[in-house]
């Protein structure tokens, strides 16, 4: 039944132990693992590390046979991650959700690990099934990634292809899989509302994912396709962006000499950053239910972005930003932080963004600034009724 969607599903609880043998097999595996687990000492004594790394791993996972036994031993190693990158993580509207219905998740995207990771987290937390998590095949250059990801109940999206036939096919298959899991399978999903990170802290939906909802079941109206979904947008607030001085140096590139190429590895760096890199506070809104979905793709997109930037929690450090923005409209009534947060926390905030601001090269520093100013920007356009 499911082998039209081989080439990307998640891998299913009968294949887990199979797929847990390779990977600890797999030398690339071990080899983050250990230089992960023992930085100084992966180098010299990686040959000895390994196979001991192997041999606790083979005995920690011999008895896992399903894809929720893997996510409830590895949510003991995600709980104490988030213990050590962030200063907790708090999360509101998760009574709208009922338990046993499907929902398609549209997030917006700042972290290519993390953001699925705390929607993960919130919705495990509160005791409901997790969704399946689309990720980009940019990010599988290694057999052992595509493993990992796909045992955690992620399945695959094709960006990397070029011929605009392949890429219709791809998105046809993306859309038949995505509607067969939460209309068949009552499996949630979640899916970013655009291609990539907003680097720039500037989250907008673009339309062209809801078309592609709507792809495989081009008998319906869009209205009625994408309400059988349960579409639930969802806002992701990071207080610090681990990644915000790489976006900067990347947003400066682009704006000085027209594109920026990533050097080899460079998405492993971000990656690891994103996880393990301090966080501040992490806040994580689902929104309501889209109860009527608007007619077209156009509508449903600015309604999606009202929700998830309006729902958008703002810290300190982002109204300190937008203090010091030079493109902030005179006319926008935005407060002030000091209006909104105690003396104490500006204090601390004001000392970590002048850390961050440090630590950015001068011409750099405006890239910076718009990535916690943007949020600020959009909230207050949102909560004024004017267009983004």
């Amino acid at each position: 039944m499911m082998g039209e969607f081989d080439a990307i599903r998640p891998y299913a609880d009968a294949e887990v132990p199979a797929v847990l043998q390779r990977l600890i097999a797999d030398a690339g595996f071990l080899d983050i693992l250990t230089r992960f687990r023992f930085p100084r000492l992966a180098g010299p004594l990686g040959w000895l590390l390994k196979p001991l790394i192997a041999m606790r791993l083979r005995t920690e996972f011999a008895r896992i046979d399903s894809v929720a036994a893997l996510q409830t031993k590895i949510e003991t190693y995600v709980d104490r991650t988030i213990e050590r990158a962030t200063d907790g993580v708090t999360y509101s509207g998760l009574e709208q959700l009922r338990p046993g219905k499907a929902y398609l998740f549209l997030a917006n995207h700042r972290d290519i690990v993390m953001d699925p990771a705390f929607v993960n987290y919130a919705i495990y937390h509160a005791g409901l099934r997790t969704p399946r998590i689309a990720i980009g095949d940019n990010l599988l250059q290694r057999p052992f990634v595509s493993d990992l990801m796909r045992l955690n109940k992620s399945f695959i999206v094709h960006r990397s292809l070029s011929g605009r036939r392949e890429k219709l096919a791809a998105y046809q298959l993306l859309s038949a899989y995505i509607n067969h899991s939460i209309r068949e399978e009552g499996e949630s999903i979640w899916i970013a509302q655009a291609e990539g990170r907003a680097k720039d802290g500037d989250d907008r939906t673009d339309s062209a994912i809801l078309k592609m909802f709507h792809m495989s079941r081009r008998d319906e109206p869009f209205a009625e396709a994408v309400k059988s979904l349960n579409l639930i947008p969802v806002s992701i607030s990071y207080e610090y962006d681990p990644c915000d001085q790489a976006k900067a140096r990347e947003l400066y590139t682009r704006a000085t000499t027209g594109s920026y190429t990533k050097a080899p590895g460079e998405d492993d760096q971000s990656i690891a950053l994103g996880i393990t890199g301090y966080k501040g506070r992490v806040h994580i809104h689902f929104g309501a239910p889209l109860e009527a979905s608007p007619e077209d793709a156009k509508q449903l997109a600015a309604e999606i972005d009202r929700q998830i930037l309006g729902n958008y929690r703002l810290f300190p450090a982002h109204h300190l930003a937008y203090e010091q923005y030079a493109g902030r409209d005179p006319e926008l009534q935005v407060p002030t932080a000091a209006q909104l947060f105690s003396a104490e926390e500006i204090a601390r905030a004001e000392a970590e963004w002048q850390k961050r601001l440090a630590a950015c090269p001068e011409e750099q520093r405006p890239y910076l600034v718009l990535q916690y100013a943007n949020p600020v920007r959009n909230r207050y356009r949102v909560k004024a009724g004017l267009p983004l």
